[in-house]
């Protein structure tokens, strides 16, 4: 462990943040990390407890306890070895992810948490400093070719598991750059796309393909789901070319809000906004850019979707931002000794609602109004629950002032005629039917069709993405040779 008493000696140190007034003219990342000396004191906090609950509240099972110690020790060149053993991305979730594991944390029963992502952040940046993270190919090919549909973080993950056991690779995406929601749908000011770019050109050396532009099967007619592809591919003819195809693209169908005024002007999608902001970053010239320059924007959506759109907005220079969210506001602080080692329900505020921003809880959109075919507003009503169902509030209705709404209510499910073009049947939420038990996991109803991540699962964490892609590269492995050595 690391140091007996240091839980009791230490306390939690934050990662640092520039000042708002300075962060929001750019679009760069503007967490500080923690120095080499903050770390270790955050390493010496871990109490390498009995039964890590850290280490099974992290959905890739990362084997907290001993990197930690690592830290804390001054091994940073193990730490980062362990750290790879069980999640191929680190500089992902060291950014963007929630941290369940730091609920799970011991410590957070009455105290603080040990800094688990702060201390993930900072053993992948010191060692991609160092030259640490280097290209890992096979020794010996195994001839099989191998399709991955998506490049998200399930379909990089399951790609370069892959590559590192011998199998042919080749990362289809429809869009003109690799990434997926890493790369479109979240903003550079949490995740600057170098980090991408640099996995990218790690699995290239390693012997995966990545083609670009590329649709695999179709998109429904009017589609509002980013896709730049020139070139078209139908399943058949991928099933033909190749010994086995992963699915793994995003649960991009946006969840929509069918009130009256709906087709007004000025009432997107956040995933219609959002990839805008980032292409333009990229250096892409667009026409018709949705911008918030000036406008007072309504966010429909408390989650971190939403809070992106929040983020985005203040570097536009919006008027006014307001975030609607339809559940009633969650406490402050939440009951530890009733939710641990579970993710807690309570009040969260991101770094893009400090940068200014008006929270609206327990509110539900009734109409969207506007003048001339542009949206100027929208009315609401307060809700409330009664016998376990939201109920509106009599007398309750407001208007609001709007030039922009932006719907960031989740999504529903995969697009749908991806799947059909397969043939793979779906669950009741519309996402690809397979199982994720060790025997035949992640397969689906179609021969040598397998589905991974968000695809699958549904909306849910980029963390998850990479457990389901890692688990689902094994068992397609297996599938291929009769046997696997990849970890699950």
């Amino acid at each position: 462990m690391g140091k007996v008493t240091g839980f009791m000696e230490y306390e939690r140190i934050e990662e640092g943040y520039e000042p708002v007034a300075k962060r929001v003219k750019t679009y760069k990342e503007f967490v500080i990390g923690l120095s080499d000396e903050q770390a270790k004191v955050q390493g010496a906090r871990c109490m390498d407890c009995g039964t890590p609950f850290c280490n099974s509240g992290c959905p890739v099972n990362n084997i907290i306890p001993d990197f930690n110690d690592l830290v804390y020790r001054g091994d940073w060149k193990d730490a980062i070895t362990v750290l790879h053993s069980t999640n191929n991305f680190p500089e992902f979730t060291g950014r963007i992810c929630p941290a369940p594991c730091e609920a799970a944390c011991t410590i957070n029963v009455n105290g603080d948490a040990v800094g688990i992502k702060s201390i993930e952040h900072a053993i992948i940046d010191k060692a991609w400093a160092e030259g640490w993270v280097a290209p890992q190919p096979a020794k010996i090919k195994t001839g099989k070719k191998v399709a991955v549909v998506g490049s998200g973080p399930a379909g990089l993950a399951a790609a370069q598991q892959l590559a590192r056991v011998g199998h042919d690779v080749t990362v289809f995406e429809k869009n003109s750059r690799i990434g997926g929601l890493l790369r479109y749908g979240i903003p550079d000011f949490k995740m600057e796309k170098s980090h991408i770019d640099r996995r990218v050109a790690q699995m290239e050396a390693e012997g995966v393909v990545f083609k670009t532009g590329t649709l695999i099967g179709a998109m429904p007619e009017g589609s509002k789901v980013t896709n730049d592809a020139k070139t078209v591919i139908s399943a058949k003819e991928l099933q033909a070319q190749f010994d086995a195809v992963l699915l793994t693209g995003g649960s991009e169908q946006s969840r929509d809000l069918p009130v009256p005024g709906r087709e007004l002007d000025g009432v997107h999608f956040a995933m219609e906004f959002l990839p805008m902001q980032n292409k333009v970053n990229a250096g892409d010239k667009l026409k018709g850019q949705i911008m918030a320059t000036g406008k007072h924007v309504i966010v429909i959506g408390g989650g971190d979707t939403g809070s992106d759109c929040v983020g985005t907005s203040n570097r536009h220079g919006a008027a006014s931002v307001t975030q609607f969210e339809v559940m009633p506001q969650p406490p402050e602080e939440e009951n530890k000794p009733l939710v641990w080692p579970y993710w807690p329900l309570k009040l969260r505020t991101s770094s893009s609602h400090e940068e200014g921003c008006t929270r609206e809880f327990a509110i539900s959109t009734k109409a969207f109004t506007g003048k001339g075919g542009k949206v100027t507003g929208l009315t609401t009503v307060q809700v409330e629950f009664k016998d376990g169902k939201l109920v509106e509030v009599a007398g309750s209705e407001k208007e609001y002032k709007a030039d922009l709404v932006l719907l960031a209510m989740g999504f529903v499910n995969p697009v749908a005629t991806v799947l059909d073009a397969f043939g793979v049947e779906k669950d009741g939420r519309g996402n690809a039917k397979a199982h994720t038990e060790f025997d035949n996991g992640y397969a689906t109803n179609v021969a040598k069709v397998f589905a991974a991540g968000d695809m699958r699962r549904g909306q849910s964490l980029v963390v998850w993405a990479i457990r389901e892609g890692r688990q689902a590269a094994r068992s397609l492995d297996e599938f291929l040779m009769g046997y696997s050595d990849l970890p699950r």
